[in-house]
């Protein structure tokens, strides 16, 4: 992966995207106190507005919200034309050649007010960022969580699941580019919750030949805005689909799911060959119990018998850890602020510790 070799990791802190408060500049002061080698745009899902869906689905012909419900309107007058214009407007913006002066490709300050707080404090930091990040819901995720007017996943429908993953493809490109005039490697990370239920009964017939080719769509998006693309699962996968694609950075919990991880030893040892990145989440933040008792002396102990099991495949531990970033296993907006930032200060602890050490 050509766009790896720009940047290493070398056990730098890193994290997934979300935070349990309401301001902003809050939540910007948390970023760049616990991380500011990688600073990124934080999503706040207790303002409205900045679920997962929400922030992405802006743009979607079709999309509405009826008596509390949000979904694709497929009967709706004009649906046709909307489609048609979204084509059109897709084809001029991926061509470069323009398109409206305000593009339904681009993130928006009424959903993604994080992404321009970023902007702002980027320039005037004291310090130069290791690299900057941000993040959109994944395609698998975004297509299963989306739904028409009879409440039918549009992954199942060819014509929505292409619209929606060329929306969500050309936003991570936008901002990728946007984040790639300030001069440092950008990661633009596919956050992709629901591929933890891929294989399942609930998916079963969904092909994985889509579910690659919609994340490689997307990847492509962010390498042609000149980023690194990442992609992000909370839970166990189909790993050998995620070290399999071109994504220059596998992102997964550590903490509860190595085990399942390192059964995927041919994939990891090409995935690592090839110089990519692994963002260990070794902080937990699904268990409130595991992330109040944890400590940072553990937390590394736990990282390092991890990664002598990777070094186990032929990779020597200085390789290991420049290839290495470290992370929360999950976003943390879903929990109190106290152990929010009992979670970020333990990243930032570990990650010195493995720095250091």
């Amino acid at each position: 992966m050509k766009n790896c070799r720009r940047f290493l990791g070398n056990g730098l802190p890193f994290l997934i995207g979300s935070l349990p408060v309401r301001d902003h500049a809050e939540a910007a002061r948390l970023v760049w106190e616990y991380t500011p080698e990688i600073p990124l745009w934080a999503q706040l899902p207790a303002r409205p507005g900045e679920g997962m869906m929400d922030q992405f689905t802006t743009g979607l012909p079709g999309w509405v919200e009826k008596d509390g419900n949000a979904f694709i309107d497929t009967e709706a007058p004009g649906f046709a034309d909307d489609m048609l214009r979204f084509y059109e407007e897709f084809l001029a913006v991926q061509a470069d050649r323009g398109g409206p002066a305000t593009s339904r490709f681009e993130l928006k300050a009424d959903t993604a007010q994080g992404f321009f707080t970023l902007i702002e404090h980027i320039g005037r930091a004291p310090h130069k960022p290791a690299a900057l990040k941000g993040q959109v819901t994944g395609p698998f995720t975004l297509t299963t969580g989306i739904h028409d007017g009879r409440g039918r996943a549009i992954i199942y429908d060819d014509q929505l699941r292409d619209a929606a993953v060329k929306l969500i493809a050309l936003k991570a490109r936008w901002h990728a580019k946007r984040l790639v005039a300030f001069g440092r490697p950008v990661i633009i990370s596919l956050d992709e919750p629901a591929l933890a239920g891929f294989g399942s009964s609930e998916f079963i017939s969904i092909s994985r030949d889509d579910v690659a080719a919609s994340l490689a769509e997307v990847i492509d998006a962010v390498h042609d805005g000149g980023g690194l693309a990442a992609i992000h699962v909370c839970a166990n996968t189909d790993w050998a689909l995620i070290l399999g694609s071109a994504a220059d950075i596998v992102s997964f919990d550590a903490y509860a799911y190595f085990d399942r991880f390192i059964l995927y030893r041919a994939e990891l040892q090409n995935f690592l060959a090839s110089g990519r990145l692994l963002a260990w989440g070794i902080v937990p933040t699904l268990s409130p119990d595991d992330l109040a008792q944890a400590t940072a002396d553990r937390l590394v102990e736990r990282l390092k018998s991890h990664t002598a099991q990777v070094m186990a495949l032929g990779f020597t531990g200085e390789q290991v850890r420049a290839q290495s970033l470290v992370t929360p296993a999950c976003g943390m907006g879903s929990l109190t602020l106290d152990l929010a930032l009992r979670a970020l200060k333990l990243t930032r602890e570990v990650s010195l510790k493995i720095r250091n050490g």
